[in-house]
Parts: C-alpha cells; structure tokens; sequence
C-alpha cells in the first residue's frame, strides 16, 4: 500500500507540475523589468512596468471589454438553451426527433473548431444575401457562434444533474396541489442551479479562450482578446502579455473559487432543508 501511495502521490505530482508550473513562471516573469520575457533582471525587478504599460494600451483593452461581452453574453444566452435542452432530454421520454436533438446538442462537443466556424460563415453570408441579417460580421455574429458551440457543454452538465435528481419532492409538490411552474421555480430550478452556474462558467471560459471560430466570423472592429493576443504572439511575445495574463488567470481563478464556495454552501443547504422536511414528514 505505501509503495502504491508513492506511486499516486508522484505521478498526481507530475501532473500538477506539469500544469502549474508554466502559469506560475509566466506570472514571475510578468515582474521582470527586462524586456526579454525569460532573462530575469536581477538589478531592477520586480516591477509593476509591464502592468503599467498594459493599462495604457486602448487596443488591448478595448479587445478584452469586447470579450467580456461576448462571453457574458454567450454563456447566458448558452445557459438558458442549454438547460433547456437539458430538461427536454432528461425529462420528456421518448418522442419524435429525440435522437436528433440529442446528436444537434452534442455534435459541437466532437466537432472540429475549424468545421464550425466555416459552417457558421457560410450561414451568416447566406442569411445576409437572403435577407439581409445580419448585416455583416462583428459582435452579433461572434455571439450566436459561441452559444452554438457553449450550450453543447451546458446541456451535459445539466442532464447529468438531472440524472441524479430526486423526484420525490417534485411529486410531493403537485400532489399538494402546486401548478407544474411553480414545481419548477420553486424546486426544481434551485435543485439545479449549481449545475447551470457551472454550465454558465464553463460556457465563459470557453467563450472567452477561443480564437478559430473567432477568427471566421468576426469582422473590423470586433477582434477579441484571445485574436489580438494571438496575433502579437506571432510578432514576439512581450512582456505587458505576460502581465495581461497574470490578470486573466487571477480573475478566472477568483470566479472558480467563488463559484465553488457558493455552491457548496447551496448545497449544505439543500441538505439541510431536505433532513427538515423528513423530520417533519409523520
């Protein structure tokens, strides 16, 4: 048993140095003074220079606002249909075109990034020499791209919440005479909700980080972070990037944190009202 603890312990090591230990390296180097991003200046740094200097460039965070909207955006707008998906799926049984759905809502999940954002072109041209919408490409068609990829990713997390739900309390409900809507508000959506949160942040990341689908159906004026930064990439990486990325990571890691005390406090809760109502059922 030790040796096989060992074992686990080295390897789950690795795995964890293998990941990390790059972020953190560009998170050190995000203070170098140098503008070689992996010659450290031992005389003047650490300094703030690069994070200055990135707060002094429009065009970075002007790419990093239209992000953020997309991805807020995306990720709501995902999350609705996502669920959505999900309830009819988990719920509904056997009905016609169930097996298409289910193929449609998945398909992204397998897809090449590549195949979608041509697909989603030649969608977006067609529909504008047909009936003129929309009228080229920029935020709109960036949006309705990502929610096509993202609400694949919410659809999986909400059926496999579904899957475990408790029925119970649903049929409590109704055979106390509440309407099938308020059954759904009232309990099923909250059973729920940490499994959309997560869908809905999931859906924000992935909007957020991608850059094919991007690039194929964005247009001037609507580069995102991820395009912009690419592009810079290819010319060299510069210091101000690492810091851009220092800042990425620390806000994406706060709304994990976050997010992960939220739902577990939601679900002590849930545990706690379902023991109450079992102590007062005679």
């Amino acid at each position: 048993m030790n040796d096989r603890g060992w074992f686990r312990n080295s390897i789950l090591g690795l795995g964890l140095a293998f990941l990390y230990i790059p972020i953190l390296s560009m998170m050190f180097f995000s203070f170098n003074n140098s503008r070689l991003v992996t010659v450290w200046d031992a005389e003047n740094s650490p300094t703030l220079r690069w994070y200055v200097r990135l707060f002094e460039n429009e065009q970075l965070l002007g790419a990093a606002w239209i992000s953020i909207k997309i991805a807020a955006l995306s990720a709501s707008g995902a999350a609705i249909l996502g669920t959505l998906a999900g309830l009819v799926l988990t719920r509904f049984g056997p009905f016609r075109g169930r097996a298409l759905l289910s193929a449609m809502t998945t398909a992204p999940l397998v897809m090449p990034e590549v195949i979608m954002g041509i697909a989603m072109l030649l969608l977006f041209v067609a529909l504008e020499q047909m009936i003129g919408w929309p009228a080229g490409r920029g935020l709109l068609t960036i949006t309705i791209a990502h929610v096509t990829f993202t609400m694949a990713y919410v659809t999986v997390v909400v059926q496999s919440r579904l899957a475990g739900f408790d029925d119970a309390l649903e049929e409590a409900a109704l055979d106390l005479g509440a309407k099938p809507a308020t059954v759904f508000f009232k309990i099923t959506l909250p059973l729920i909700m940490p499994a959309i949160v997560s869908g809905w942040l999931l859906a924000f990341t992935l909007s957020w980080d991608d850059v094919v689908i991007s690039q194929f159906v964005s247009g001037p004026g609507s580069s995102t972070l991820p395009m912009e930064i690419f592009s810079r990439v290819r010319r060299g990486v510069s210091p101000d990037i690492n810091a851009l990325a220092t800042i990425m990571v620390l806000i994406v890691a706060t709304g994990v944190v976050a997010s992960t005390i939220w739902m577990k406090r939601q679900e002590r809760k849930r545990l706690l009202e379902e023991q109450m109502a079992r102590s007062d059922t005679p």
